[in-house]
């Protein structure tokens, strides 16, 4: 698997582009963005042909860049986890009012549950449900290449905020220690917003786990 990593937009949302490997064009994307002209572009110069975006959770920084993205590539599909899916389609609930942005689009294509393997563009991704960032958070497990999208739900050294409606931090930290502490030390976590870290590493030092 490829990965190529783009920050974007002013709350630096960390957007991922998959490949089944460096030659492909067909791609899987990972979360938008708040922007979509970066992700554009980048999809324009690479030529790659997106199959699929999968976004970890509905909040506006991580959405709002879909509609730019659904313009150009129409036949795109759109995942979300079913908890979180009237987070598309209203404003309010995603927080894009609040941000002053006023987002909405139209419904996801697949709405995901737990345990879900998504296939796409010659990956296997696994959809592990974890809740207490929003309703619907997920992660996403590669798991022949030791690799997990952690969206907001788990950062290196901390998690994800809890206070925003729908939000609990006892549901948010079951679910890191449940789903994804049980999950190979070596594991290579890839967040939401900021660095990359590990599962070894976030037993040791984040002292929201401990």
């Amino acid at each position: 698997m490829t990965i190529n990593h783009l920050i974007i937009g002013s709350y630096e949302t960390n957007c991922y582009i998959l490949r089944k490997e460096a030659s492909a064009k067909d791609c899987v994307i990972i979360d938008t963005g708040l922007e979509g002209y970066d992700l554009l572009d980048f999809l324009h110069k690479n030529k790659f042909n997106p199959a699929a975006v999968i976004l970890t959770h509905g909040h506006a920084d991580h959405i709002v860049g879909l509609g730019d993205l659904k313009s150009k590539y129409p036949t795109i599909r759109v995942y979300i986890h079913k908890a979180d899916a009237s987070m598309l389609i209203d404003a309010e609930h995603n927080l894009s009012a609040l941000a002053g942005v006023d987002f909405s689009t139209e419904p996801a294509d697949i709405f995901l549950e737990d345990d879900q393997l998504i296939e796409a563009a010659g990956l296997k991704l696994l959809v592990l449900h974890t809740p207490g960032h929003t309703p619907g958070g997920i992660c996403l497990y590669v798991k022949d290449e030791n690799t997990l999208f952690t969206g907001d739900t788990l950062f290196c050294d901390s998690v994800g905020r809890t206070d925003f409606p729908g939000g609990s931090m006892d549901r948010l930290i079951d679910g890191i220690k449940e789903k994804l502490l049980t999950l190979p030390d070596d594991t290579t976590c890839c967040p939401g917003h900021g660095p990359k870290t590990t599962i070894g590493r976030e037993k040791k030092y984040n002292q929201y786990l401990q």
